[in-house]
């Protein structure tokens, strides 16, 4: 078992501040299906581009999420490919926590 230290506790709060606005987590969970640039998450999301904006920075300032300039775009992916799996873990917890409104196909509950 692997000792937890003051460090992981910070990381751990990290993730919970990133999935604590919905945006953000609709962003992570975006970027475990492949990197995209802002424009691809304002249309998926249907969020405005400065929303878009503001949660990537404050993803990055997580250490949850990293940029590549491409040309003259900048492509978005998950810091750490294991964040995705993590992420879907997450999801099937959801699932096991909350069984009345929640199946793996999707959530119904508010």
């Amino acid at each position: 078992m692997t000792t937890v230290t003051s460090t992981h506790s910070a990381a751990l709060a990290r993730l919970g501040h990133a999935l604590s606005e919905g945006v953000r987590t609709r962003i992570l969970l975006s970027l475990r299906e492949a990197p995209a640039r802002p424009s691809d998450l304002v249309e998926a999301l249907g969020v405005s581009k400065q929303v878009v904006s503001n949660q990537l920075a404050c993803l990055r300032g997580c250490g949850l999420v990293a940029s590549a300039r491409e040309g003259r775009s900048t492509w978005y992916r998950l810091a750490d490919p294991r964040l995705g799996g993590a992420l879907g873990d997450l999801l099937d917890l959801v699932v096991t926590v909350d069984p009345d409104c929640c199946s793996p196909e999707g959530c119904t509950c508010a």
